[in-house]
């Protein structure tokens, strides 16, 4: 029998979690076997507890539950999430990689053009060790994609760009749309596939999507709090741009780079807009202010890590949105504890203090 003269281990492999939050069983990693398997996955699984989630053979995994996570982090269970993907944040507290990427389990392979099945791990890996460029838009997309480069009057001193701390995926078939817009287009697919990946501008915001992102856990991983969404909260589906807002901000302060654009993946199903508005129509109105909120945050120069960033940002939760309804004083306070729940968890070299974090039951 022949065998390969050379063994190709793929990217990042010891370097990288895929983190899922889900309620059902994960057939949809079958599809996903030859681009995930070899990768370690943390598996978050939300609702009841006692529900056995059945996890295809063949993947190194180890599966949190709610019983998990209130035995692991005590008290301070109380800042992550219950009933809403949002409970996805718990993952990246306990992964001790450098890298995550996070999926939705209603997320498929995608093709593109030619018919080739994309592999949206690597594109995000690809994005991630590439820099981005936050100081000055090249019209010409990604400079460090091979076929590309700066473009004339592009300033040489820039051209080293800053180091990729969020890379956000796209979506083909059921887009990422709000419950007002998919009650107005109940039938609208996404079929158009733009082969370009952006830097998004120093300064400017974006609504991050949670199911297709990969990010730099070391860089930014403190600010990819997910918040306090689902059960108990007033508010739903605000999860992804709350962690979106929050870290670009911070990216921003910290000289970070943030990526949009390939790779695609197939959203293969529509949530009901129904229960999507019911979930969403507080936040539709106090967007119109946490959004600006955000345009005008400042952080001290003294703030030199994403945790100091983080509450820093706390505090402006509370004394800017606080006014706008109770809620938000409540969201700062679980701001805080993630961040004592990170550190307590991910203590620095010279923290005596080490929790080890471990499911139930390890794979």
């Amino acid at each position: 029998m022949s065998v390969p003269a050379t063994v190709v281990t793929p990217p990042l492999v010891n370097e990288l979690d895929i983190v899922i939050p889900t309620i059902r069983n994960l057939d949809f990693l079958e599809q996903w076997r030859p681009f995930f398997q070899p990768y370690h996955l943390i598996i978050v699984q939300d609702g009841d507890p006692s529900k056995t989630i059945r996890v295809p053979e063949g993947f190194d995994y180890e599966l949190y539950n709610r019983n998990d996570i209130n035995r692991i982090l005590g008290p301070k269970s109380s800042c992550i999430s219950f009933k809403d993907s949002a409970c996805r944040c718990f993952g990246f507290l306990v992964s001790k990689k450098k890298y995550i990427f996070t999926i939705d389990d209603d997320c498929f392979v995608a093709k593109d053009p030619s018919g080739q099945e994309i592999n949206a791990l690597a594109q995000h890996i690809h994005n991630l060790l590439t820099p981005a460029t936050p100081l000055f838009f090249n019209t010409l997309y990604d400079p460090y994609r091979e076929g590309a480069d700066f473009v004339r009057g592009y300033p040489f001193s820039l051209r080293e760009g800053v180091t990729t701390a969020i890379s956000h995926g796209l979506w083909l078939n059921i887009p990422d749309y709000d419950a007002p817009t998919q009650l107005v287009k109940p039938r609208e697919r996404n079929t158009r596939y733009v082969d370009a990946v952006l830097t998004i501008p120093k300064e400017t915001l974006f609504p991050m999507c949670g199911m297709n992102l990969g990010f730099h856990r070391e860089l930014i991983g403190p600010a990819m709090y997910f918040g306090l969404m689902g059960d108990g909260q007033p508010i739903g589906r605000y999860d992804d741009m709350w962690a979106g807002w929050c870290a670009k901000v911070i990216c921003d302060h910290l000289g970070l780079g943030v990526k949009t654009g390939l790779p695609y993946i197939w959203h293969s199903k529509a949530s009901n807009p129904f229960v999507n508005l019911k979930k969403e129509y507080k936040g539709i109105y106090w967007q119109e202010d946490i959004i600006p909120f955000f345009q005008n945050v400042t952080l001290p120069k003294e703030c030199t890590t994403p945790q100091t960033c983080y509450i820093e940002l706390s505090k402006l939760v509370k004394e800017k949105l606080g006014p706008i309804d109770p809620y938000f004083e409540k969201l700062g306070d679980a701001m805080v504890t993630w961040i004592d729940a990170w550190n307590e968890l991910n203590p620095s070299t010279d923290d005596a203090t080490t929790v080890k974090a471990e499911p139930s039951i390890p794979k």
